[in-house]
């Protein structure tokens, strides 16, 4: 019995020294629509300096340079409009989240001074039609438009 319990106790621990990590599906989901978005993007005329730029406090999916501009990107991609369209799910938290990692990207890389904008791109599979509707929304919000609240 004591040598069945050891053998046990020592194939979990393997499992757990080995983690098993399999994408999700929503992250697979994610990591498909954001490379769409860069496809687009850059066929829109946008450089891309940087992805899936992540701090302690979140993450921005997509950072461009256009025009003269640094467009921090959102990428929301949905199979279904259950719950409405995918631009729909860039809530006020996530877009107060986005503004405080985009000014510590700005702080990182010393580029104060820059003109920034924080755009939105919504990829939407419908199962109707063979490719996805890909909207961009430009200056889809501001550090204005959103109350950065302690809490």
């Amino acid at each position: 019995m004591q040598f069945f319990c050891a053998k046990y106790v020592a194939s979990f621990i393997h499992l757990f020294k080995h983690k098993i990590v399999e994408p999700s599906h929503t992250k697979t989901k994610g990591t498909k629509g954001e490379q769409l978005a860069v496809t687009f993007l850059k066929k829109k005329g946008y450089t891309i300096l940087q992805r899936n730029y992540r701090r302690r406090n979140g993450e921005i999916d997509i950072v461009c340079y256009d025009h003269g501009t640094i467009a921090f990107v959102e990428v929301k991609t949905r199979y279904s409009d259950t719950y409405g369209p995918p631009e729909l799910s860039v809530t006020e938290a996530k877009k107060r989240q986005i503004i405080k990692v985009a000014s510590q990207y700005v702080a990182d890389k010393k580029i104060e001074g820059t003109n920034l904008r924080f755009d939105v791109v919504s990829i939407f599979y419908s199962p109707e039609k063979k490719h996805p509707t890909i909207t961009l929304f430009r200056n889809a919000f501001t550090k204005h438009d959103v109350v950065i609240s302690r809490i």
